[in-house]
């Protein structure tokens, strides 16, 4: 394992095309497909940059921002953001996006925590986070910004 890795190792995407065997009755993606997507983009994410077999531990609260209509592309992109001695936080977001007219809009997104795994299934550590330029060191900051926004929502809603 090397001692570090970049935010842009980690950086995956992903596109499905919208078909009715993913959809509810008004045509739309069906949630539990999208996190499915959302799942699967993140664990890649989470194993590019530990070169480890990842499993989730965690998703934190989920926004379905707006539907994904048939025949539209789901576009599911990940990245790691934050690490642990073992894990990995990684954002996942969701763009529909008409491939007629090549217009997009953001429809999901949500933070998940993967564990890295060694041969036997046992936690291992993972690298630390660089991000050599501006613009992974953007991305970052902004993706812990808004965990610890979403965070502290939550802490209000319960403590009400």
């Amino acid at each position: 394992m090397s001692d570090s890795a970049t935010l842009m190792d980690s950086y995956t995407e992903m596109t499905e095309l919208l078909l009715p065997n993913d959809t509810n009755n008004l045509g739309r993606a069906l949630g539990g497909v999208v996190l499915h997507w959302m799942d699967i983009c993140g664990a890649i994410a989470a194993m590019r940059f530990s070169n480890q077999q990842c499993v989730t531990a965690s998703m934190d609260h989920v926004d379905f921002i707006s539907p994904i209509d048939l025949g539209e592309v789901a576009v599911v992109e990940a990245f790691v953001f934050s690490t642990g001695r073992t894990s990995v936080d990684v954002k996942v977001n969701v763009r529909a996006e008409d491939p007629r007219t090549g217009e997009e809009r953001e429809t999901t997104t949500s933070f998940f925590t993967f564990v890295a795994l060694d041969e036997s299934g046992t936690p291992t550590p993972v690298p630390d986070l660089e991000c050599p330029t501006e613009n992974q060191q953007s991305l970052c900051d902004a993706a812990r910004q808004q965990r610890m926004e979403e965070l502290q929502s939550i802490a209000e809603r319960i403590e009400g």
